[in-house]
């Protein structure tokens, strides 16, 4: 990679995280966007890195985190990715779970709301 290459990467913005630490109280710590994120229930944040070079993460528990704030380059375009994972999410239930049961003719179809507009979709 050409050093002018490095200047030219995207600034990810960065993120706060408050939450409850049983020994420290409340806790305010701030991270690059990229080393935090939401999973099974959790936040999980890079913390550190092991001499091997190996991240060091903390996972707290959602219940004991008051809020995350996170800076982002535009809120349109944050709005739509989780847009697109909610309509993926969806998407993908209803392949799981049958809706209705039994004949075709008894099947009932999904009432589809627009989750741009909040209306229901017309499909």
């Amino acid at each position: 990679m050409v050093e002018e290459d490095l200047e030219l990467e995207r600034d990810m913005g960065e993120a706060t995280i408050v939450y409850d630490e049983p020994d420290e109280g409340t806790v305010r710590k701030t991270v690059p966007n990229e080393h935090i994120a939401y999973f099974q229930d959790h936040w999980i944040i890079k913390t550190d890195e092991d001499e091997e070079g190996n991240d060091i993460v903390r996972r707290i528990p959602s219940k004991r985190v008051h809020y995350v704030e996170r800076s982002v380059e535009e809120f349109q375009e944050e709005v739509e990715t989780l847009v697109d994972r909610v309509q993926s999410f969806a998407s993908s239930l209803q392949t799981k779970i049958p809706v209705g049961g039994g004949d075709e003719d008894d099947r009932v179809e999904p009432h589809r709301i627009d989750v741009d507009r909040g209306e229901p979709d017309e499909r």
